[in-house]
C-alpha cells in the first residue's frame, strides 16, 4: 500500500459508516447492473416467440448450482409462455417492460445512495484535512518559513487539498463499485456462454497494459505541476505585498516575465498531463468496441453455424460486453485520478509530517507571574552557518528596564526571538526565575511576554479586534485605556466607526505611525509582566515618538522590560545599557557610566546627535 494512502486513512475513521454504506450501495449497484440487463432476456423472448414455431414449455425443476443456467432459462420461458397463453402479447410486452424500468431505476437509486456518502466522506475529510493543515501551518516554527514561500504552502492548504479530495477518493470506486459491476457482468456472462467469455478475458488484459503505459510518470508530472503551481501564487502574493516598491522602480516588466514564465511552465505540464488523462477514455473505449466487434463476428458464427447460444441470449450477451466498457473506462480514468491524488497528498503530508521542535514538554511548568530575573547564560545561536550571538550572558532583573543597543547585525533582535522561543538556542541557557524557557508551557511563557516588533503586524479586521488580540474578552473601555496610553485614541475617535474601523489588508488605511502605535496599544491591553520593545518606536514620527515615549515609560514602570532600539535618544533612562558587537557584548552601564568610557555608545550617541 502506497505510504500516502496510509496516511490518510486515519482521516477517514470518523466517516467510517459512510464508507461501509458507499461500498454497500456500490454492490448493490453491481449486482442491479447486471441484474437489469438480463430483465432484457424476457422482452426479447416474447419478441421473438412471434417469428418462432410454438413451443410447450413445463415448470422446470431445480437440480443444483450446476444446472442454475438451464433452469434460469427454462424458467424465463415457462413463466413468458405461461403469461401468453393467458394474456395478450401486448399485456405481457407491458409487463416484462415494467421490470424492466423497476430494475433500472433501482440500480440508479443504489447509485444515488453511494455518490451521497462517498459525498460526505470526501467533503468531511476535506474539512479535517484543511483543519490539519491550517493548526500545522499556524505551529511550525518560525525557522521553518524562512526558507518556504508562502505562496507554496498556499498552493498545498487550497489546491492540493482539493485535489486529494476529488482524485483521490477515486479509489472506492477503482476498488468497489466498477470492478464489482464488471465481476457481476462477467459471470452472467459465462452462464449465457463460456467460449466467447474466454474470448473476451484474453483481449481485457492486453487493453489494461496499453492504459497502464500511458499512465506512467503522471505521478512525477503532477507533482511538478502542483509545485509550480505553488510558485505562481507566490509571484503574485509577492506582487501585491511589493506593489509600491514594483511601481516605484519601474519592475514591472520583470516581474510580468517571473509570471509569464512561470505560467507557461504550468501550461505544458498541464498540457501534458490532459493530454494523457483525455486519451485514457477514448483509448479504453475504442479497445473496448474493437472487443465488441470481433466478438459480433465469433459470436454471429456461434449463432449461425454451430447453434450453441440462440439469438435472444447473444444480444443480451452482448450488451452485457457493452455494460464492461463504461466501468473499464471509469477504472482507466480513475487509476489517472489517484495519481494525481497521490502526487497531491504526497505534498500535503510533507507538510503535516514535520517535526515541529518548538514544543512544550511532556509536563512542562505552568508560570503565570515573574518573580525575580531572566537569565541568559553562555548562549551561542546561529542561523545557518554563521554564529549570531557567541557566549553571550545576561541577567535582567524584575523591575528592571535594560536596553540593547548596538550596529545592524550585532543580534540584537535575535535575543528577543529566543526569549519568545520563536527559536531555541544551540548551546547554553535561557531561564526564567530559575527555571530553564524549554521547561515552561510555551503558552505560558508567551503569556508573560508583551511584543512590539520594529514591523506593525496588523490584520484585516477591526481597530477592536486587532488590539483585543491577547485579551479577546475585552471591554470597549479597556480598549480605549490602551489606546489613549499608546497615544492612539485621538487618531481612532476620529474614524467614523471608531473602534469598529476596519483597517484593510495589513492596516494598510493608517499611516506607519498610526500602524505602530495600535501594535503598542495591543501590548499595553495585554499587561504582561515582560514587555520586549524591538525598534517599537523607530516608525513613528518625532512628534508621536515623544507622545509614545512617554507612554512606554509609564507602562514600563510596572514591568520588566528588554528594549531594543536604533534611536538611542529613547533609551537614555534605561537602569541598564547593553552594547553589542558582532554577537558578543562589549560595553555595560547605565547612559551616564557609558558616556564616560568614551567607547563605542559613546561614538554612537554622537554620530546620532549628528543626525
Amino acid at each position: 500500500m502506497d505510504p500516502n494512502i496510509k496516511k490518510l486513512i486515519p482521516f477517514t475513521k470518523p466517516y467510517q459508516s459512510h464508507i461501509i454504506w458507499n461500498v454497500i450501495y456500490n454492490i448493490l449497484y453491481a449486482l442491479f447492473s447486471t441484474i437489469s440487463l438480463l430483465t432484457l432476456f424476457p422482452v426479447l423472448q416474447v419478441l421473438f416467440r412471434k417469428t418462432e414455431d410454438e413451443e410447450e414449455f413445463t415448470q422446470p425443476v431445480y437440480k443444483g448450482l450446476a444446472y442454475l443456467k438451464e433452469y434460469v432459462i427454462e424458467y424465463i420461458n415457462f413463466k413468458v409462455s405461461s403469461l401468453q397463453e393467458n394474456e395478450s402479447t401486448e399485456v405481457v410486452l407491458l409487463l416484462v417492460v415494467a421490470m424492466v424500468i423497476t430494475t433500472f431505476f433501482i440500480k440508479n437509486l443504489f447509485n444515488y445512495l453511494a455518490s451521497y456518502h462517498i459525498m460526505h466522506l470526501k467533503n468531511g475529510v476535506l474539512k479535517d484535512l484543511r483543519r490539519s493543515m491550517y493548526a500545522k501551518i499556524i505551529e511550525l516554527p518560525i525557522s521553518y518559513y524562512s526558507e518556504k514561500r508562502k505562496g507554496d504552502m498556499m498552493a498545498r492548504m487550497l489546491g492540493d487539498v482539493n485535489e486529494v479530495q476529488n482524485s483521490f477518493f477515486s479509489i472506492l470506486e477503482l476498488v468497489v463499485k466498477e470492478p464489482l459491476t464488471i465481476i457481476f457482468a462477467l459471470g452472467t456472462m459465462f452462464a449465457i456462454s463460456a467460449k466467447l467469455t474466454l474470448f473476451v478475458l484474453i483481449f481485457m488484459p492486453i487493453s489494461g497494459y496499453i492504459i497502464s503505459k500511458l499512465a506512467k510518470n503522471l505521478r512525477s508530472q503532477s507533482r511538478e505541476a502542483q509545485k509550480e503551481s505553488g510558485s505562481l501564487i507566490s509571484v503574485v502574493e509577492e506582487t501585491l505585498g511589493g506593489l509600491k516598491v514594483i511601481k516605484s522602480y519601474n519592475a514591472e516588466p520583470s516581474f510580468k516575465g517571473r509570471f509569464n514564465e512561470s505560467v507557461t511552465r504550468l501550461l505544458n505540464l498541464n498540457n501534458s498531463i490532459g493530454s494523457r488523462n483525455n486519451l485514457a477514455t477514448p483509448l479504453s473505449e475504442f479497445l473496448g468496441v474493437t472487443t465488441i466487434a470481433i466478438l459480433l463476428f465469433y459470436g454471429g458464427i456461434l449463432v449461425l453455424n454451430d447453434k450453441t447460444i440462440d439469438g435472444a441470449s447473444f444480444i443480451v450477451y452482448l450488451t452485457m460486453a457493452f455494460n464492461i466498457l463504461t466501468p473499464a473506462k471509469a477504472i482507466s480514468k480513475a487509476s489517472y485520478s489517484v495519481k494525481n491524488g497521490l502526487a497531491a497528498a504526497e505534498r500535503v503530508f510533507e507538510v503535516l509530517d514535520v517535526e515541529n521542535e518548538i514544543t512544550s514538554k511532556e509536563n512542562a511548568v505552568q508560570k503565570d507571574a515573574f518573580e525575580s530575573d531572566i537569565t541568559i547564560s553562555n548562549i551561542n545561536f546561529k542561523y545557518e552557518d554563521e554564529k549570531v550571538l557567541k557566549n553571550f550572558s545576561l541577567q535582567v532583573k524584575k523591575g528592571q528596564t535594560v536596553a540593547l543597543v548596538g550596529q545592524s547585525g550585532s543580534g540584537k533582535s535575535t535575543i528577543a526571538n529566543l526569549l519568545t522561543r520563536f527559536y531555541d538556542v544551540n548551546e547554553g541557557t535561557i531561564s526564567i526565575d530559575g527555571t530553564d524557557i524549554k521547561d515552561l508551557d510555551l503558552q505560558s511563557l508567551r503569556g508573560l511576554m508583551g511584543l512590539v516588533t520594529q514591523d506593525s503586524i496588523l490584520f484585516n479586521d477591526t481597530i477592536k479586534a486587532n488590539i483585543a488580540l491577547g485579551k479577546p474578552n475585552a471591554t470597549d473601555e479597556e480598549i480605549i485605556e490602551a489606546l489613549k496610553i499608546a497615544n492612539a485614541f485621538e487618531f481612532v475617535q476620529d474614524l467614523p466607526k471608531g473602534i469598529h474601523s476596519n483597517i484593510g489588508d495589513s492596516g494598510n488605511k493608517l499611516s506607519g505611525g498610526q500602524k505602530q502605535r495600535l501594535s503598542i496599544a495591543r501590548a499595553v491591553l495585554k499587561n504582561p509582566p515582560i514587555m520586549i520593545l524591538d525598534e517599537a518606536t523607530s516608525a513613528l514620527d518625532t512628534e508621536s515618538e515623544k507622545f509614545v515615549q512617554v507612554a512606554l515609560e509609564n507602562m514600563m514602570q510596572n514591568r520588566t522590560s528588554i528594549v531594543i532600539a536604533h534611536r538611542l535618544s529613547t533609551i537614555q533612562k534605561a537602569d541598564v545599557i547593553v552594547v553589542m558587537q558582532k554577537g558578543k557584548i562589549v560595553e555595560q552601564g547605565n547612559h551616564e557610566e557609558l558616556i564616560a568610557l568614551q567607547g563605542v555608545y559613546n561614538k554612537l550617541v554622537s554620530l546620532q546627535s549628528l543626525e
